[in-house]
C-alpha cells in the first residue's frame, strides 16, 4: 500500500476572489495556447490579452461569479459552472488547468466541484461544450463519464469557424 500524500486534493479547491484575477488569466490564456495550438493561428493565440483577461476575470468575480480554482501554491486551473440557456440544465462554462500540471488529478477535481455545484443548485443534467478537434478534452470528459449530445454549434473564434460538440451527463 502506499503511503497517501499529506494534502489532499480537495483540500487545494477554493473559491476564487477578485485578487486571483491575474492569475486566472494566465491560466487561461496560456491553456488556450496550448490546448487550441493547430486550431487556431499562432498570431491569434500570441496575441490573447493576459491584461485584458485578468480586468475581465476580476470584474466577473465582484460582481458574484462564482468559480472554484485549484490553489497549489498558485493557481493552476479553474471551472466555472452555472445554469445554461437550455432551459432546466446546468451548465460547465469553462474549465482549464495550467499545461505544466495536467496530468495531476486537478481537472478530475474541478469537473466534480463544477458537478457538485449544479446538483447543488438543483440540476439533475448539466451539458457542456467542446471544440470537435480537442480531442484531449474530449477524451477528457468521455472518461469522466459524459456522453456526446446530438447538439452542434458553429462558432467564429479568431477568424476561424469550428465546430462545438454538445456533452451531457444526468448528475
Amino acid at each position: 500500500m502506499s503511503a497517501r500524500p499529506s494534502t489532499r486534493r480537495s483540500d487545494l479547491l477554493r473559491w476564487a476572489v477578485p485578487e486571483d484575477a491575474t492569475a486566472l488569466a494566465d491560466v487561461h490564456v496560456t491553456t488556450w495556447q496550448y490546448a487550441y495550438e493547430g486550431i487556431f493561428a499562432d498570431r491569434f493565440l500570441n496575441g490573447l490579452d493576459r491584461e485584458r483577461r485578468g480586468n475581465w476575470w476580476k470584474t466577473f468575480i465582484e460582481e458574484g461569479a462564482r468559480v472554484h480554482v485549484v490553489d497549489d501554491h498558485g493557481i493552476v486551473g479553474f471551472c466555472h459552472a452555472g445554469a445554461s440557456d437550455a432551459e432546466g440544465w446546468g451548465e460547465i462554462f469553462a474549465i482549464y488547468v495550467h499545461p505544466d500540471h495536467w496530468g495531476r488529478g486537478h481537472g478530475d477535481e474541478l469537473l466534480r466541484a463544477g458537478e457538485a455545484t449544479l446538483r447543488d443548485a438543483g440540476f439533475g443534467r448539466s451539458l457542456l461544450w467542446v471544440l470537435e478537434d480537442n480531442s484531449r478534452a474530449r477524451g477528457f470528459y468521455e472518461g469522466q463519464g459524459w456522453s456526446l449530445g446530438k447538439a452542434i454549434r458553429i462558432e467564429d473564434i479568431g477568424g476561424v469557424q469550428v465546430t462545438e460538440l454538445r456533452y451531457e451527463k444526468d448528475l
